[in-house]
């Protein structure tokens, strides 16, 4: 299952069971773009949704570690002629990567951004130019966690490896500026993401 989210980004759910939903991102960037491959049984979900929207991709990027972020990149690379772009700090296979990035790192039109926290590897992706943020799983969708959809929240405490930390590095965020902020859990917020994330961030630094 795909859909469009913004004008050449499509967001492919390749597992929901009502509890949890798990998701990649495409992106018609200067070339095709795979953002992170989900797990390692839903890969035939995600080739079938990448067949679909007819976009073959050549290069994939992997946010951090986690099972359902990088468990499909062996099958991802066996069916598609991609160079793979991982984190510097987590642990793959050095056989499925060609290029380590770190903080900073330009890769095609995004910048890395090191959100760490939730993973001590995790990293954002930010694209300045076409105003949108794929924010990993540095927060969720709030309606992820029960609330009216349109807003952020953090991963519970359970699913951050320090959760202060997570909380923290969310400024790091917003030394960059876009309009859409898209997460792999929850719904993705498409307008005023920014400024809904600095309203968030604002308010939990208050005692």
């Amino acid at each position: 299952m795909y859909m469009e989210l913004l004008s050449n980004v499509y967001d492919l759910t390749v597992q929901d069971d009502g509890n949890a939903r798990y998701r990649a991102f495409l992106v018609d960037d200067d070339v095709p773009t795979l953002i992170d491959t989900g797990l390692p049984d839903t890969t035939e979900t995600l080739f079938e949704a990448i067949d679909e929207i007819g976009l073959e991709p050549e290069r994939v990027i992997i946010t951090h570690g986690d099972g359902d972020h990088v468990g499909g990149l062996e099958a991802v690379r066996e069916r598609y002629d991609v160079r793979t772009f991982v984190p510097e700090e987590t642990d793959v296979d050095d056989g499925l990567v060609d290029d380590r990035y770190a903080d900073g790192d330009e890769i095609g039109s995004f910048t890395a951004v090191h959100v760490p926290g939730h993973t001590p590897d995790h990293h954002a992706l930010i694209d300045e130019a076409d105003d949108y943020a794929i924010l990993g799983d540095a927060v969720f969708g709030s309606d992820a966690r029960g609330l009216p959809e349109g807003h952020f929240v953090l991963p519970t405490a359970f699913f951050s490896e320090d959760l202060a930390a997570a909380d923290e590095n969310l400024e790091r965020l917003l030394e960059y500026e876009f309009e859409a902020g898209l997460v792999f859990h929850g719904s993705s917020v498409r307008s005023d993401a920014r400024d809904k994330l600095k309203a968030f961030v604002d308010f939990a630094g208050k005692p």
